[in-house]
Parts: structure tokens; C-alpha cells; sequence
């Protein structure tokens, strides 16, 4: 598509990969995992996943859409189609386009509690509160509808304006400030964290690869989230890939962005640990680890109203960012597919994934979408989208993306993709081997637990 927009420079792609990359599963997910699993030995297992399972098929997405140049489905039936195979191939860019919105459905709405948490840190809320007072606020704040869909509507209005914009006008001015303001938040409380007196012990439970608490079930983990942290599976990565110029370095970028987004997900555990350390809190906590926890321990720290504000901060933009990029994956594809504008296509798409998204706001606060949806689907409204995409969408599509670039697409074109403009090219055999027989091995196997056709039961040995 000779008209289709661009990044304004590769730096650019690659702080709104990254930003797409960096979201909660940094920042809320990655530390309280770390803790349940505990410490050393799982951060170890995870670091090893990213660079064997994730960063293969992160290059593999780019590289797909960058030799396209379009959004998922046209991408693959193009390349498809150029390489004398099937069109039913674009199946694969549907999954992408599907899990995309759904996840922003209910994404938004987590979202909206990290707004919401900020703004009750800026209003010195938490001041005063016992530990149970501050852990029922929580289950106010889930239970609260017309609050959760209050701010599911700003996350939205906010993320269309920024989407509405476009590539290199919208998007990529919008990441220039998100994601250096994320860095100067996590640096000052790095800093935060390194002067309180239960750092050293941080530092030793994150990085010392002690497996007291590791078992088969935390491997799983550790592979299933060193894939899904730098967004693989969504069409994210390949729609972004898509804005790059064709002679772009994609495998220099994609070990930037991997470096990156590993590098934050760390540093939140060493924002968080010394705090939970220093005032003897439970480090396996688990998913309220940072919406009860953590405000805990910071308003007993001197400036502690400022702090909670800015992690809270923190965690919004990191959310914005990823929801930018899981608009973009909708909206680029109704672009392609039904030749709108980008301000129709970002309106309507906006709207619609809004509207799905009512239904996980209400979740805490109706049965409807709560106790009663649970009962027939096992699983509440919430928890039902994010079990789709989660267990379904995202592993199937990150593993057709390895079997479609590591089998099908022709030996000399994928060669070619990958060595363009990249000092990397050498390292083509490596890639090929992973993408071939590691990736897709591994993504499989999360997945067939995950969807419990294999037995969950056998992590245990019984």
C-alpha cells in the first residue's frame, strides 16, 4: 500500500512496541507472580523464555507485517497468496483482530481502576486506612458499576483520541511522552525503593535462584508469560511492524523492545519487594498484591500519599500504552479491509469495543454478568473474555504465526525478511531453528494445559 503510513523514525517503533509490550502483566501481573513462585528461580526460568520462545516469535509478527505492509488478515492472505498457498491463511490475522478486541474490551476496565486508584492517591484516600479498610475498598471499587463504566468511558475516550491521530501523528507522539514519563516514575521509585532497609533482602529474593516455592505449575507460568508479555498472539506486533520502512532492522529492534520490556517488569519488582520486605508483608499476595498491598505499605513511608499517586501513575500509563496499541490492531484492519478513514474507522471500533465492554464493568456489581453468568458458563462475564483470549486466542495465534513463518512462507523470501537491513542476518539458522521447533513446541504445551486437555494434575505428579 503505497499510502500507508509510517513510523516517523525506527526509534519511534520501537517505543511504541514496548509500550505496547509494557502494560499490567508488567506491573501488576509479572511481581506478584514472582512472589507465588518464589523469587529467583522463577525470574531465571522467565528470562530464559523470553529470549527462547517470546523474542523468536516477536521477530517472526514484525517481520510479517513489515513484508506485507498491512494489517493482519490482508497480511497473511498477501503474503499467502505471493507465496502460492492458501488465502484461508488469513484466519490467522482473524484471531489476532478478535483477541485484540476483546481483550481492550475488559482491559479498559482494569484500566479504569488504575485511574481511578490515581486519583484516589491524589485525593490522600488512603490516609487513615487499616490494612481490611483499604483491602474492602477494592471490592467497593469492583462491586461499584456505574463508577467501573465512568472510567472505562475516559479509558476509551482517551485511547480513541490518541488512535484518531494516526501513526506517526497520533500514536507515536502520544508513546514519545508515555513511556519516557513511565521511565523518570519507575527511576524515582527505584530510588524509593533502594533507600528502604528491606532492599538487600529484595534484591536476593528477585535475583538469587533459590525454588523453595517452584514447582511444574510455576514453569508453566514462566513460559506462558514470557510469551504473552511482549504482546505475541494479538496482531499488535504485526500491525505495528506493518508502519515500518522496508529496509528496517526488525531483529535489532525486536531484542530492543524484549530488552526493554524485561528490564521494566524487573524494576517493578524491585519498586515493590523492598517495600513489601521492609514492613513484613506477604510477597505471594497474589493478584491484590497491588491494589491492596501496596497501599497499603506505601502511606507508612514518609511521602507516602505522593508515592501511592505516582505508582498509580505508573501503572495507568503503562495500561494506556497497550490499550493504544490493541485499538490500533481493530482499527488498522477495518482501514484495510473496508477502505474507511482512519477517523470513521477509530470511531466505530472505539464504540463497539466500548459497548462489549459494559458488560465486565457491571460483572462485580449484577448477577447478570456475575453470580448468574458464572452459574451457566462457569466463569463470570470478566473472567470469561479474559479466559478467551488468554488461554485461547493469543496461544493459538502466537503458534500459527510460528508454523505459518517457519514452514510455509518460501525459504528465500523469509530469509530475506529477516536479514534486511539488520547486522543480524548471520543469525538466521538460530532464529529458524527456534521458530520451527522451540516456539511453537512451547506454546502448544502452555496451551493444551492451559485449556486442561492435558491434566493440570500431571504438573503435580498425580
Amino acid at each position: 500500500m503505497s499510502n500507508r503510513d509510517h513510523w516517523g523514525s525506527r526509534f519511534g517503533f520501537i517505543l511504541a512496541a514496548t509500550g505496547s509490550a509494557v502494560g499490567l502483566g508488567n506491573i501488576w501481573k509479572f511481581p506478584y507472580i514472582t512472589g507465588t513462585y518464589g523469587g529467583g528461580l522463577f525470574v531465571l526460568v522467565y528470562l530464559v523464555c523470553i529470549a527462547l520462545v517470546g523474542v523468536p516469535v516477536l521477530i517472526a509478527e514484525v517481520i510479517i507485517g513489515r513484508a506485507a505492509q498491512q494489517s493482519p488478515v490482508d497480511a497473511f492472505e498477501k503474503l499467502a497468496h505471493e507465496g502460492g498457498n492458501s488465502r484461508s491463511w488469513g484466519s490467522i490475522g482473524w484471531l489476532g483482530v478478535v483477541a485484540g478486541f476483546v481483550i481492550l474490551s475488559f482491559y479498559s476496565v482494569v484500566a479504569g481502576w488504575a485511574m481511578h486508584y490515581t486519583f484516589l492517591a491524589g485525593v490522600n484516600t488512603f490516609a487513615g486506612m487499616d490494612a481490611n479498610s483499604i483491602a474492602e475498598l477494592f471490592g467497593s471499587v469492583f462491586a461499584n458499576g456505574p463508577l467501573n463504566i465512568f472510567w472505562h468511558t475516559v479509558v476509551m475516550g482517551v485511547t480513541v483520541s490518541i488512535v484518531v491521530g494516526g501513526v506517526s501523528g497520533g500514536i507515536e507522539t502520544a508513546v514519545r511522552f508515555l513511556m519516557p514519563a513511565l521511565l523518570v516514575l519507575m527511576a524515582g521509585l527505584f530510588i524509593d525503593g533502594m533507600l528502604q532497609p528491606g532492599f538487600s533482602e529484595a534484591v536476593s529474593f528477585v535475583f538469587a535462584p533459590r525454588g523453595e516455592s517452584m514447582n511444574a505449575e510455576g514453569f508453566l507460568e514462566a513460559l506462558g508469560h514470557g510469551f504473552f508479555t511482549l504482546s505475541l498472539g494479538m496482531g499488535a506486533m504485526l500491525t505495528y511492524g506493518s508502519y515500518l520502512q522496508h529496509d528496517d532492522d526488525v531483529p535489532g529492534a525486536c531484542f530492543a523492545i524484549a530488552i526493554m520490556d524485561t528490564f521494566v517488569a524487573l524494576a517493578a519488582c524491585m519498586i515493590i519487594f523492598p517495600v513489601i520486605f521492609t514492613f513484613g508483608l506477604d510477597v505471594s499476595k497474589g493478584p491484590g498484591l497491588v491494589f491492596v498491598t501496596i497501599p497499603v505499605a506505601l502511606r507508612q513511608l514518609t511521602g507516602g500519599p505522593f508515592l501511592n499517586f505516582v505508582f498509580f501513575a505508573l501503572l495507568f500509563f503503562a495500561a494506556l500504552s497497550s490499550a493504544i496499541s490493541l485499538l490500533e490492531v481493530v482499527t488498522s484492519s477495518a482501514i484495510d479491509r473496508l477502505g474507511w478513514t482512519r477517523k470513521k474507522a477509530t470511531l466505530w471500533v472505539g464504540v463497539a469495543i466500548y459497548l462489549v465492554g459494559i458488560p465486565s464493568a457491571l460483572t462485580g456489581s449484577t448477577d447478570v454478568f456475575g453470580a448468574s453468568f458464572e452459574a451457566i458458563f462457569g466463569k463470570s462475564f470478566f473472567d470469561s473474555f479474559d479466559w478467551l483470549s488468554s488461554s485461547v486466542l493469543l496461544p493459538l495465534g502466537g503458534f500459527f504465526v510460528a508454523i505459518y513463518t517457519g514452514w510455509v512462507m518460501p525459504e528465500d523470501r523469509r530469509r530475506a525478511e529477516f536479514a534486511r537491513g539488520s547486522k543480524l542476518g548471520n543469525q538466521y539458522p538460530i532464529w529458524l531453528f527456534f521458530i520451527r521447533w522451540v516456539s511453537p513446541v512451547a506454546i502448544l504445551i502452555v496451551f493444551l494445559f492451559t485449556v486442561e486437555i492435558l491434566p493440570r494434575s500431571w504438573l503435580h505428579g498425580s
